[in-house]
Order: C-alpha cells, then sequence, then structure tokens
C-alpha cells in the first residue's frame, strides 16, 4: 500500500496514531493467542476475588469460571479441538467459498464484474457497495465473505484503492447490519427476546408485539447509512489510503487481468446462460419455502413469520454457496475454462489453499472466544455496564443516548448480537418500559449501537476473515490498520444512526406497525 498525500488535520492525525498503536500488536494469529492467554490469567484473578453477578435471565448469580483450575484446564484440552470446529465463521466461510471459488477460477466473477465496471456510472460504485453490503443481512452472514472482496476487486478494476472498497462493502455489511427494507431472521431473533422480557412487565402488551416492530425505521435507515457510508468512503477513507500500486506485497492475480478490456461474444454469451442458470436457482430455491407445502418452510405463525423462522433461513450458506456453483460451472462449461470434473476439483483446491491464513486465524480466534464465554467474563461485563446505566439516573433523550453508548462499548467484548441481547434485554427492557419507554424503541436503539461498532472489535466473528481478505493486497496489514480505515464508518454511523433515532422519537412516528416509541401501560 501506498499513501498519496492527504490533509493531516486532528482527525486525520488521530487514525494515523490508531494505525500506529494497532500495528505495533503482534500478528493476529499471534494476537488472538494472547488474549487467550490472559483470558485465563483474568479467569483465574476474578474468580479468586469472588466476583460475580446476578444473572439478568434466571434466577441466581453467575460468577466468573476460572480456566485454570483442574476443572478449567481439562476443558482447554478437552475443547480444544472443538473450540476450532465451532468457530462460528470458520464453516461459514469454507462452504461459501467452495461455490464462489468455482465461480471465480472459472472467470464468471471477472467477466461479470467487468461488465458491471464498463456499464455502471463510476460515481455510483461506492454507494451500490454500501447499500448492497446493508441489504445483504438478509442472507445472514454470508455478506461477510462475499462483499468485501468483491469490492476490493472492483475497486482494483477502476484503479483506485482495493481496501476502500473492501472498507466500504464492510461497512454496509457489518456496521449496517441491523438496516435492510424487508425483514430478516435478525428481526425474529431479536424480537423474541425483546417480547419474552417485556412479558415480565406487561404480559398483554407483549402480546402486541411483532416480528416487524422495527420494519420502518430500519428501511430508512438503508438510505440515510448508504449516503453515510459512501461519503466517509470518497471524504475520509479512500482519500487516506492514497493511491494503490501493485507490487510485492500483493498475493493476487487480478494484476494480470485487464479488467477494462470489453467482453468477447464468448464472453458475452457465458454471462447470459449462467444468468438464466441464477434466476432458474433462485426459483428452485424459492419454491423451497414459497409454499404451504414447500419442504423447508416454518410451521407456526403467518405468511410471514413461515418464511422468517423456517429451516431456509438458516440455510442460506449452503444455498448461497450452491448458487454460485451452478453459474461458475455453466460459464466455465460455455468458456472452455472448465473442461472436465478435474477442473472443478482443481478450482475448489485452489480456492481452499487461499483460505490458509484465515484457518490459522480461526484456530487461535476460536480458543478465544470460547474462554471468553466459558468464563463468564463477557456477562459479567455486560451486566456491570447495564448498572452503570441504571446508576446514572438518566430520563428522555440523554437515557436512550446512554444505552446506545453503553451497549456500543459492550459490543467490544460481546461480539453476538443475539447473545448480548439475550443478556441485556431482560434488564433494560424492564427499566425502559417503567421510565414510558416501549420495548420496541429499546431494542432499536440495542440495534443501532450493537452495529455500528461490530467494524472496530477484533471479537467481531468475522474480523479475522476481513483482514485475511486484506491481506491478499498488503501482506503487512495489521489490525491496526484495519481499524484505522473502518473507525471513521463507525463514529459517523454510530452519531448519524443515533440522531436519527432522536429525531425518529421527537416525531412520535412509530418504529413498525402496531410499535410506538411510548409504552402507554
Amino acid at each position: 500500500m501506498e499513501n498519496g498525500k492527504r490533509k493531516n488535520g486532528f482527525f486525520q492525525k488521530f487514525l494515523d496514531f490508531v494505525e500506529w498503536l494497532g500495528n505495533k500488536l503482534p500478528h493476529p494469529v499471534t494476537l488472538f493467542a494472547i488474549l487467550a492467554g490472559l483470558t485465563l490469567i483474568g479467569s483465574w484473578i476474578f474468580s479468586a476475588l469472588e466476583v460475580s453477578v446476578e444473572h439478568p435471565g434466571e434466577e441466581g448469580t453467575v460468577a466468573v469460571t476460572n480456566l485454570l483450575s483442574a476443572e478449567g484446564i481439562n476443558y482447554i484440552f478437552l475443547n480444544m479441538t472443538d473450540n476450532f470446529i465451532n468457530f462460528a465463521p470458520l464453516g461459514v466461510v469454507l462452504v461459501t467459498m467452495l461455490g464462489i471459488g468455482v465461480a471465480e477460477h472459472s472467470g464468471l466473477i471477472s467477466a461479470a464484474l467487468r461488465g458491471f465496471v464498463l456499464s455502471i456510472p463510476k460515481s455510483l460504485i461506492t454507494g451500490g457497495l454500501v447499500f448492497a453490503g446493508i441489504m445483504s443481512s438478509l442472507a445472514s452472514d454470508a455478506g461477510y465473505v462475499v462483499l468485501p472482496p468483491l469490492g476490493a476487486v472492483i475497486y482494483l478494476a477502476l484503479g483506485r484503492h482495493p481496501l476502500a472498497g473492501l472498507a466500504a462493502a464492510f461497512a454496509g455489511v457489518s456496521a449496517g447490519f441491523s438496516a435492510n427494507l424487508f425483514l430478516s431472521g435478525t428481526d425474529a431473533m431479536l424480537a423474541e427476546l425483546s417480547t419474552a422480557a417485556a412479558a415480565t412487565i406487561d404480559p398483554a402488551y407483549a402480546e402486541t408485539m411483532n416480528v416487524a416492530m422495527n420494519w420502518y425505521f430500519i428501511a430508512v435507515s438503508v438510505f440515510v447509512l448508504t449516503l453515510v457510508g459512501w461519503f466517509v468512503s470518497d471524504k475520509i477513507v479512500e482519500p487516506r489510503l492514497g493511491k494503490f500500486t501493485l507490487g510485492a506485497g500483493v498475493d493476487t492475480d487480478e494484476e494480470e487481468e485487464d479488467y477494462m478490456a470489453p467482453l468477447t461474444k464468448l464472453e458475452k454469451r457465458g454471462l447470459l446462460l449462467a444468468f438464466i442458470s441464477v434466476i432458474i436457482g433462485l426459483i428452485l430455491a424459492a419454491s423451497l419455502v414459497a409454499f404451504p407445502a414447500s419442504p423447508m418452510r416454518g410451521d407456526e405463525g403467518s405468511y410471514l413469520d413461515t418464511i422468517i423462522q423456517s429451516p431456509f433461513m438458516n440455510a442460506l450458506v449452503p444455498i448461497i454457496a450452491i448458487l454460485f456453483f451452478i453459474p461458475g460451472l455453466v460459464y466455465g462449461i460455455v468458456t472452455r475454462s472448465i473442461k472436465n470434473d478435474k477442473d472443478v476439483a482443481n478450482q475448489m483446491t485452489k480456492t481452499m489453499a487461499g483460505m490458509g491464513m484465515f484457518i490459522v486465524l480461526a484456530f487461535t480466534a476460536g480458543q478465544f472466544v470460547a474462554y471468553f464465554n466459558e468464563s463468564n467474563l463477557g456477562l459479567v461485563i455486560g451486566v456491570y455496564g447495564a448498572d452503570l446505566l441504571e446508576n446514572m439516573n438518566l430520563t428522555g433523550i440523554p437515557l436512550i443516548v446512554g444505552f446506545v453508548l453503553v451497549t456500543a462499548f459492550i459490543n467490544l467484548f460481546v461480539g453476538s448480537a443475539s447473545a448480548k441481547w439475550a443478556m441485556m434485554a431482560p434488564i433494560f427492557i424492564p427499566i425502559m418500559m417503567q421510565l414510558g419507554y416501549s420495548p420496541e424503541l429499546t431494542t432499536m436503539a440495542y440495534r443501532v449501537a450493537d452495529s455500528s461498532t461490530n467494524i472496530i472489535t477484533p471479537l467481531m466473528t468475522y474480523f479475522a476473515i476481513i483482514i485475511a481478505f486484506a491481506q491478499k493486497y498488503d501482506r503487512n496489514i495489521g489490525i491496526g490498520t484495519l481499524i484505522s480505515v473502518m473507525l471513521p464508518y463507525s463514529i459517523f454511523f454510530l452519531v448519524v444512526w443515533s440522531l436519527m433515532l432522536i429525531v425518529w422519537m421527537l416525531t412520535g412516528l412509530p418504529l413498525g406497525p402496531n410499535a410506538p416509541i411510548h409504552y402507554p401501560g
């Protein structure tokens, strides 16, 4: 990476300091190993101090578990393999990349990107990437695997810095995870937890809550965050990165490809037939869930619930992998880049070979995440954060802002949105209801904070894969560089999204169908 000239204002100097400080950290593989070791030591210290908290969702207390006790040491060794295998992104990434690998190495993605780059106005590409990233939450976590590397390749094709394209897509996918024009599994999961928490105060009100309770707000958020991400990308991030020059630090074949070359007749024919195969694949995929007799349809609730809360939504990763594999195969056969089954196997193997760094990262990161959860340190941090907010005696807008900031801070330590809300909802929803604010508002405030700081915490489960993607263009990139690149998105998303929520509160508009701002009880 080679930086051009840029303004050295206070904010840029601050980002330079963040990058410098972060890059003093060890290699990500080593860092996760160190964090795992510190977690073990911390569990021993806080267990010896008998630190415990009242469990927010169940009766009784939860103490910090000493992982250096005899039982803890047995846990470390007996679960080391499972901690690696069960590391959340590992299976998602590898399965998805099998399908993407065929589409990539057959030439489909290259040709499609060239067609896209040559047809779309260059000024709209950044906004399109951010928008696509935000909308990708429909496919659960698959957007983390698909869009950031595609964003990097598109920018490289345009002669722009590939890390700026990766950052724009990553910001949309992760920082905008809770915004969408449609409802997704995230809405169902959070609504279920919020409804259960509200029922402890007012069971009758809880019965009126629904999965679309934040729909109006998150739909408008898509356009707001797209504009914010677009602005940050073009005005802050890309100028700071400067000009990108292909060199020894780049581990990619893209420098050998002329992305601006017009498509040949054979490539156009391959793209047409691949597109037709995608349409057929989408129709077949929809048939798995769209009809009453569909095999992957949910069992209970409204028509919408039977789709959102269905086996189909839980199976999106292999479905997406297949939807990449089939058109890649079709394109390869048409253009003769795939002549037999050996070519397909070789393309998949090549893709997996390129995932070596991520697999190593997954091992140490998986140990750290597992130790942190097993020790109960995340739960203890969350409860103490909740107590801090409750003891501030805030009301009105300051209360909501305080809740957003506390949640954003907790998100740096507890990455899972479902685990965190399962911990926080039983605490904060009753508090907010007693202060006159609806569970729907509390849930939306949580979503704003939870999404905005995802991109700056190494504890976010997909942080390791983003580093692996970035190192394809700069082998020396570290955690500090990635955090400094993503920090402007995090700040702007958090500030603008919070202001949007405040304005929404002041207008009194419902957050979704039958979802008021104020609790009427």
